[in-house]
């Protein structure tokens, strides 16, 4: 992965969002920090933010940025005895088993904290899904997604989100609520071509295949006008660690 890219490519989470997480105390974790997009939106809300991130490179570009960072996975990660008032994951928890994640979650919370889960999701013109879908089924009839999905990619994160909600319940935590939120904007080519290569099906693609969705991309783009209108959509989930749930 490109860490340069991917900082530069991916879209920040909204200001609604940032706020309402900061707003659960000032000692957050990061998990999945990536290269501290999300990590330093919180600090501009006040926050203080610790990272851990299983990637060297992307830490380094964090901490590069003034975040601090631990290399680890999180299940793996030790907590040392620290606590915090909120556990947050944005664009990662797909990564983490859900019932290890949920049980290292509770136990590094403090009684009331908050996780808070979430991804975004690109609802593109339908021009622009119908050729990424066409390409995809070409270059990588084996990816485990279904690049139909890509009409309505809110949905495709409903089967996913079940054993999360599942685990957390199981780990203690209050029902969880979902927290969307949907925010416009329109790229230019070369802007959305750019962040092809950092979307996370495609970085499993070798680079002639990953060349070919951003050459069927781009020419939808050009039958558009030249520009991609896109719907940034952010699926959350924040649960709230009663007293007592620590162990």
């Amino acid at each position: 992965m490109d860490a340069a890219r991917y900082d530069r490519t991916r879209p920040r989470y909204p200001d609604a969002l940032v706020r309402r997480i900061a707003a659960a105390g000032p000692d957050i974790l990061d998990v999945g920090t990536g290269t501290g997009i999300v990590a330093r939106q919180l600090r501009t809300a006040g926050a203080t933010v610790l990272g851990v991130e299983p990637d060297e490179r992307m830490a380094a570009f964090a901490r590069d940025t003034g975040v601090p960072v631990e290399v680890t996975t999180f299940e793996a990660w030790d907590p040392g005895g620290r606590t915090f008032d909120a556990v947050v994951a944005g664009q990662t928890w797909h990564w983490v088993d859900p019932v290890a994640g949920a049980a290292k979650a509770a136990e590094v919370l403090r009684p009331g904290g908050r996780i808070v889960l979430f991804w975004h999701v690109f609802q593109v013109a339908p021009a622009l899904a119908e050729a990424s879908a066409a390409v995809l089924r070409r270059v990588a009839p084996e990816l485990p997604f279904d690049p139909r999905a890509l009409a309505r990619p809110a949905a495709a994160y409903e089967p996913m989100l079940g054993p999360v909600v599942d685990a957390l319940r199981r780990a203690g935590f209050g029902e969880p609520e979902r927290w969307d939120a949907d925010e416009q904007r329109t790229y230019t080519k070369d802007e959305w071509l750019d962040q092809i290569p950092t979307q996370g099906m495609l970085t499993r693609l070798p680079a002639d295949a990953v060349a070919e969705v951003i050459a069927e991309a781009g020419t939808a783009i050009d039958t558009l006008g030249g520009a991609a209108p896109v719907s940034s959509i952010t699926v959350a989930l924040a649960a709230t660690a009663p007293a007592g749930i620590r162990r």
